[in-house]
């Protein structure tokens, strides 16, 4: 699963990374350590551009940072609020479940992030103990992802669209397995282009587990119990922590599994 991550690197320093131009239009909210569903956050796209008339040009792809909301609304709902339930896809039903799959067709996006927390059940009373999952040197992580645009359906001509975006989730793989049985799709940069691919109408040969060098060079890390609460956005929630006492009146309650 994946209910929070870290995405604090600025647009100009991912459209670096990524090899795109920044096309976030300053919606970008700045660095936020804790992100969490409904967040505003930054996504990698690969799409035709399109000319005056709005045709595309099959023989071009342009990569672009763009700003989307986290929680996927599909275009044929009726409420935005769907979306608040809709933070991550099952892999294994992308191509089946209504919400996901036009998306899963041809609107997959990578995420930025410098890592992901996953919570560990800890003893029998199943206290929560967060952990930040990240890659050294600084290196960006990309979650696979999906996105979709939606409107109200009595929306005026020329109303700009909610752009939504969700985290695919496959079964823990590598490491992870001891802390969690759910990670999200981590891509290495090697197949970041066929992931983004728009004219690749069937994923399920985008979906494998990241190869074993890559799950074993990520670094698993205890951190603090303040990453529970969502109005805590600081660096130091990313700090290594093993001896830290039970915190109170944190909110504990992390995201359902996907």
């Amino acid at each position: 699963m994946c209910g929070r991550y870290s995405q604090a690197k600025d647009p100009a320093t991912l459209a670096e990374e990524f090899d795109a131009l920044d096309a976030t239009d300053g919606a970008w909210p700045g660095p936020d350590h804790n992100v969490a569903p409904t967040t505003t956050v930054v996504a990698v796209v690969d799409r035709h551009p399109r000319d005056g008339d709005g045709r595309p040009d099959p023989q071009r792809l342009e990569r672009s940072l763009r700003a989307m909301r986290w929680g996927l609304v599909p275009g044929w709902a009726d409420d935005p609020k769907v979306g608040n339930r809709m933070i991550n896809a099952r892999a294994d039903s992308l191509t089946s479940k209504p919400a996901f799959r036009r998306a899963a067709r041809g609107r997959r996006c990578l995420l930025p992030a410098d890592g992901w927390f996953e919570w560990q059940r800890d003893g029998p009373a199943g206290t929560k103990v967060p952990y930040f999952i990240t890659l050294p040197g600084g290196r960006s992580i990309a979650l696979a992802g999906l996105w979709e645009t939606w409107r109200p359906k009595d929306a005026p001509p020329g109303t700009s669209p909610l752009i939504t975006t969700t985290v695919v989730t496959v079964d823990a793989a590598g490491p992870l397995t001891a802390i969690h049985h759910r990670m999200p799709l981590v891509l290495p940069a090697e197949r970041w282009a066929a992931w983004l691919d728009p004219d690749n109408d069937d994923p399920t040969g985008l979906l494998e587990p990241p190869p074993p060098e890559f799950l074993t060079s990520l670094e698993l890390r205890q951190v603090s119990r303040k990453v529970n609460d969502v109005k805590n956005h600081g660096p130091e929630l990313l700090e290594e922590r093993h001896d830290e006492p039970e915190q109170v009146g944190l909110d504990l309650d992390v995201p359902a599994t996907q």
